[in-house]
């Protein structure tokens, strides 16, 4: 181990794994080690035995729930957008050749105690139950407007500037009241709060056209994808491709230890009483504890069920989002549903995850909203964890910490994470130019 490596990256959970991925294909020295025996760190998949053990303490799960190995199920669940950006950068880098995706069957929306299907575009915001029939046609114009809107194109502006007008002050052109401002804001841009009525209106047309094309993509319910066999096989696919380019990986590593120099630049690893050297440290937070602060904590519980979620159009996977504003809450409940059709659980169960940032400290009661959605379970299992985010200075100390994982079941902040502690590692962006076609080749076989 005593050699020189340009990057050493610390967990293998799934923002390290992409950036080490990223880096090796970029032609750096990468070493890649992990104080765990698993793949996946905080975003790892556990079996049935694995979850039993965690959230119950005692080995045996009941034998109705089917074989252990046949369930892979996520400790951070979260669906991709199939244009977006992590989806980009898995064809960036290739590592779409490890993996097989499924669409997801449905998205929806919990608005007034009720669930519906997200509309997308204006054709579906005439069909919604969502909205009046007078609110019907607002909304149509102002997802005609979105669609139709070209940032390169000013004849399709209508005299307007969004990188000046408010997201508040365009839909207010439009005169959409606000249940239709909430699912617009939170379901189909996926705000996680409501702070963007008051910044640029651009952003959160950029997003309402990402979902729109990410759902024409495979013309199913939902713009999102999830790989077969759940997310555990993401770091797998990254830790293949590294190889690949010559990085390293090492399991079961203890105390990987960061060293510094004088000037208080990392400048190498220590564990086993062997020290690599390098020039940069990438990791997560729990191997800089003393680098990052804590801002928050995700809430979550998770359930083995025997059916789909209700009112879901019996969809075998699928993201509820309830808004902030529904329960009136200052952060919005993400529900994820998935099952046997993608290879998480056995035949006839299904999972299902509520989540949202913790906004007390009794779970039950705070994902209660959630929960009530489900229907019967067969098992509920409830978790709660610290959120973390960096303080250090990554130009004067070379160590560049992610953030911790967030209570969203989408991809979007993480990978933007990602994208950008890239950017401050190497001084350029990801060229996210991509034939987007590649990652739908799994698609056609279902």
């Amino acid at each position: 181990m005593d050699e020189e490596y340009d990057v050493i990256v610390l967990g293998t959970g799934l923002k390290e794994c992409i950036l080490s991925g990223l880096l090796s294909v970029d032609g750096l020295k990468v070493l890649h080690m992990d104080r765990n025996d698993y793949y996946g760190g905080d975003s790892t998949s556990l079996n049935l035995n694995q979850l039993w053990k965690r959230f119950r303490g005692e080995d045996k799960p009941p034998a109705h729930l089917g074989s252990s190995k046949d369930y892979n199920v996520d400790m951070v669940p979260k669906f991709m957008m199939a244009n977006g950006t992590l989806v980009r950068t898995l064809i960036h880098t290739d590592v779409t050749k490890y993996l097989s995706f499924k669409a997801v069957d449905g998205s929806f929306v919990f608005s007034k105690g009720k669930i519906h299907k997200v509309p997308a575009t204006d054709m579906e915001a005439l069909k919604s139950p969502l909205m009046g029939l007078f609110e019907k046609r607002r909304a149509r114009n102002f997802f005609i407007f979105v669609q139709d809107y070209n940032e390169a194109d000013p004849k399709t502006h209508q005299g307007l500037d969004l990188t000046t007008v408010t997201t508040k002050e365009l839909i207010a052109k439009y005169g959409l009241n606000d249940d239709t401002v909430d699912f617009i804001g939170h379901a189909l841009a996926l705000h996680r709060d409501d702070r963007h009525l008051n910044e640029p209106a651009l952003d959160t047309v950029k997003r309402m056209k990402l979902y729109s094309e990410s759902l024409a993509r495979f013309q199913g319910g939902s713009p999102y994808i999830y790989p077969l066999y759940g997310l555990g096989e993401l770091p797998q696919g990254f830790a293949r491709l590294s190889a690949v380019y010559g990085g390293t990986y090492m399991l079961s590593k203890p105390e990987c230890k960061v060293e510094f120099d004088m000037e208080g630049k990392a400048c190498g690893v220590t564990s086993e009483g062997e020290t690599a050297k390098c020039k940069k440290v990438v990791c997560d937070p729990s191997y800089l504890t003393n680098k990052v602060r804590k801002i928050g904590k995700v809430a979550r519980a998770i359930a083995i069920m025997s059916h789909p979620i209700p009112n879901t159009n019996e969809s075998h996977s699928v993201q509820i989002i309830l808004p902030q504003k529904q329960l009136g809450r200052k952060s919005d409940m993400y529900v994820f549903g998935c099952s046997y059709t993608h290879n998480v659980a056995p035949k006839g169960k299904f999972i299902a995850f509520v989540s949202t940032e913790a906004e007390s400290d009794n779970i039950q009661s705070e994902l209660k909203p959630g929960i009530d959605l489900l229907g019967p379970v067969d098992e509920l299992f409830f978790d709660m964890y610290d959120r973390y985010e960096p303080v250090n200075e990554p130009s004067l100390d070379n160590c560049f910490i992610s953030t911790s994982y967030d209570a969203t079941t989408h991809f979007e902040t993480t990978v933007t994470d990602v994208l950008n502690m890239y950017t401050m590692i190497t001084g350029k962006a990801v060229d996210l130019s991509v034939d987007l076609s590649a990652a739908s080749a799994a698609e056609e076989e279902y």
